[in-house]
């Protein structure tokens, strides 16, 4: 049962107009179990990254009844600024939900009924925002901590207060630069995910750049009490370190990426900890890093204590396309030959599920080394062979061929036909090319971060897919020659249609909702909060730190339209670290779509899918569309799915929530048929993975809501059945 009288000892040190509600609140909560409290404390459920509830109270034969429980708008945001997106899945400890806004403030919530606790801002009044997936909670005795990072700290926050622990590094925070390999006071390495907790142990990945010159994406554990870093683990190995050898011999000195952003998974039993990590830089050449790159896009099992490597399974070798492994894997349990298996099942970008033993690494599907296309690019060595697990069988779309191009007008489709002809396209493993070359399922498409939910009743894995076929167009470039002599507005703009223009496009227009307009920004963002941003990254967009150094004032004067004179110029572009005397090739076009003039889709729908799988047998269950574009969906055709990346959810009750669709729909299934049972209109997309969770016997679903033009700050919306 809940401590009462040390919860209200707190309260009686708190002057804030929430004594009272809080008060009643607890008063409340004292008769709840703890069980009951803590079905959802953890990012994604539980350590194991099941995102499945053991809650059904809300079930297949009452889901319709749900309706609106309480809704809690947050305030940080300016009026007028650009709507936040989102991407949080909060957690409930104790009847208290904790979660973080789009901007990156931290809120504790009154679960029951949606009243603000405290909040905190991490940037101490400052611009700050970038994306916050959620945070961590550890406790031991009454010490009670939220471990949440804001920019490049990490901070710890008494729970009870949301006040920082002092104790914990300096003043409360500790900074996630410090560790890394380069100078701390040069780079900026900011989580997005929230690490996951072994004893008193924080275990954190983080967000890198993704560009020449980026980071290494260091494994690191620091203590709970103190922010003391304990160990690291080294995802591109040093001299000595198992994983050198797939590298050139100085790698380990200037190569980057190979990092855990999308979180992680932990076996508490046995003290292992599973690493999703991402593609070395940078993404899409890599004759600087000729070789394998482990540990880059490979799972991996750790000793949580220490660090120590147990095993790794690479899924791409030397990855060319971005294919990062994009969620924590699952851990789940499967029947071999009448007996069960402790698994490890992890979804990727190119649309497998891969499947291991937990303790050993092994396969439980076959899996075979295929040859692949080799690359014409000067320098470039892609990999021979490409690893493709027999079952279960894709999830996305791996090929497409002309008759799978869509035909709104005679005009458009002749467009992309031509385009489609004019590429180079050998299937899914086609390297990059100077000629262009198209991908599928894209580095936008298969699993996102949102990742799998696991129902351990039926060994099903839940998992939301994206088709989005995208093109790279691969350039030379040598931006110090560039850039020489132009004044410092030509510079920036020149910075612009090289690094900038695929996702923002060239008019500045960009891609809504995914990548915004850039146009009128200056009534928007401050300079320096839109140098911050530009230098940090954030959400799609990688940190652009590096590239920028020497030309800080060129690109703001560009986005900020004031004209230079050519005496301006700046001769020095610096643009990270790389090896001696290397090329450098860049993909103009990275994360872009494959469309018509008109901005249509130029594959035909379905452009996202949910799928159930049977990890047991590796056979398919159900695969129905998810979302719907009414605008382009054909008179009596299915739905047309729609890209997403938040994930799913299952419960008990024999339901699988999911939302971040376009539509703005917030969606029930019956997990064993594919069924739509239930749906709700947002007030904006809900680019988030739920949760669901009970108080005092009363279960609620929740979910993070984007922002609107009236509150670009969002919300949180609780349902619940009626009373």
């Amino acid at each position: 049962m809940i401590d009462v009288p040390k919860r209200l000892a707190f309260l009686l040190n708190k002057n804030t107009a929430a004594v009272l509600t809080a008060f009643a609140f607890w008063g409340f909560m004292a008769y709840q179990t703890e069980d009951e409290e803590r079905t959802w404390s953890i990012y994604k459920a539980d350590s194991h990254s099941t995102s499945y509830a053991r809650l059904n109270q809300i079930n297949t034969s009452n889901v319709t009844q749900l309706q609106p429980a309480w809704t809690f708008s947050m305030q940080d945001m300016k009026t007028g600024a650009r709507p936040g997106r989102s991407e949080c899945n909060p957690i409930v400890v104790d009847g208290v939900m904790y979660a973080t806004s789009a901007r990156h403030w931290v809120y504790a919530v009154n679960a029951a009924s949606g009243e603000q606790i405290w909040s905190f801002d991490p940037f101490d009044g400052a611009e700050g925002g970038g994306v916050s997936r959620g945070v961590t909670y550890w406790e031991e005795g009454n010490d009670r901590r939220i471990l949440v990072t804001g920019g490049d700290q990490l901070f710890a926050l008494d729970a009870r207060t949301g006040k920082p622990i002092t104790s914990f590094g300096k003043n409360g925070r500790v900074s996630m630069n410090v560790g890394m390999r380069d100078d701390p006071e040069t780079i900026s390495v900011i989580p997005t995910s929230p690490g996951i907790v072994y004893k008193d142990l924080l275990i954190m990945g983080a967000e890198v750049s993704e560009l020449y010159g980026a980071q290494p994406g260091y494994i690191r554990a620091y203590h709970c009490k103190t922010g003391r870093l304990v160990w690291t683990f080294h995802t591109i190995p040093l001299p000595g370190e198992p994983g050198y050898e797939s590298w050139p011999k100085d790698a380990y000195k200037y190569a980057g990426g190979a990092n855990d952003w999308a979180g992680m998974s932990l076996d508490p039993e046995r003290g292992l900890v599973f690493l999703a990590l991402g593609s070395p830089s940078y993404d899409f050449y890599g004759a600087d890093r000729i070789g394998k790159n482990l540990y880059g896009n490979s799972v991996v099992a750790l000793d949580a204590a220490t660090g120590q490597y147990r095993w790794h399974f690479q899924t791409v070798h030397h990855d060319l396309w971005d294919y990062d492994l994009p969620a924590p894997p699952n851990l789940v349990t499967v029947e071999r030959d009448g007996k069960r298996v402790d698994a490890v099942a992890q979804v990727t970008k190119h649309g497998f599920i891969f499947v291991f033993d937990r303790e050993t690494g092994q396969p439980l599907f076959p899996i075979e080394e295929r040859p692949v296309p080799a690359s014409t690019i000067p320098g470039e060595q892609a990999w021979p062979t490409q690893p493709f697990p027999l079952k279960p069988k894709p999830f996305a779309r791996q090929y497409m061929s002309k008759q799978d191009l869509t035909h709104y007008t005679d005009a458009g489709h002749d467009s992309i036909v031509k385009k489609y002809r004019s590429m180079r396209y050998e299937g899914l493993f086609t390297p990059p090319d100077l000629k262009g070359t198209l991908m599928l399922p894209g580095s936008r498409g298969g699993a996102e971060w949102g990742g799998a939910a696991y129902d351990p009743a039926s060994s099903v894995l839940f998992v939301k897919s994206n088709d989005s076929p995208e093109i790279q167009s691969m350039v030379k470039v040598d931006p110090e020659q560039e850039t020489r002599n132009m004044s410092v507005f030509q510079q920036g703009k020149a910075l612009y249609m090289t690094y900038c223009v695929a996702c923002h496009g060239k008019d500045k227009n960009g891609d809504e909702p995914t990548y915004p307009s850039l146009i009128g920004l200056k009534n928007r963002m401050t300079r320096e909060a839109a140098l911050d941003k530009i230098k940090k990254g954030g959400g799609k967009m990688p940190a652009f730190a590096s590239v920028i150094k020497g030309k800080e004032k060129g690109i703001i004067a560009f986005l900020y339209e004031r004209e230079q004179q050519k005496s301006d110029a700046v001769t020095k572009f610096e643009t990270g670290k790389t090896k001696a005397g290397a090329d450098r090739y860049l993909n103009l076009t990275a994360y872009g779509h494959f469309r018509d003039p008109d901005g249509n889709p130029a594959l035909r729908p379905p452009w996202g899918t949910l799928s159930a799988v049977n990890l047991t047998t590796g056979d398919y269950v159900w695969q129905i569309p998810l979302g719907n574009d009414e605008k382009r969906q054909e008179k009596g055709a299915p739905e047309t799915g729609q890209e997403g990346s938040a994930g799913p959810i299952v419960t008990s009750g024999g339901l699988v929530f999911i939302s971040g669709t376009n539509d703005r729909k917030l969606r029930a299934f019956d997990k064993t048929t594919g069924k739509l049972i239930w749906a709700t209109t947002l007030p904006a997309v809900a680019n988030a993975t739920p949760c669901t969770y009970s108080v005092r016997g009363k279960q609620y679903v929740a979910i993070s809501v984007g922002g609107t033009d009236k509150n670009p700050s969002g919300s949180i919306m609780a349902f619940a059945l009626p009373r």
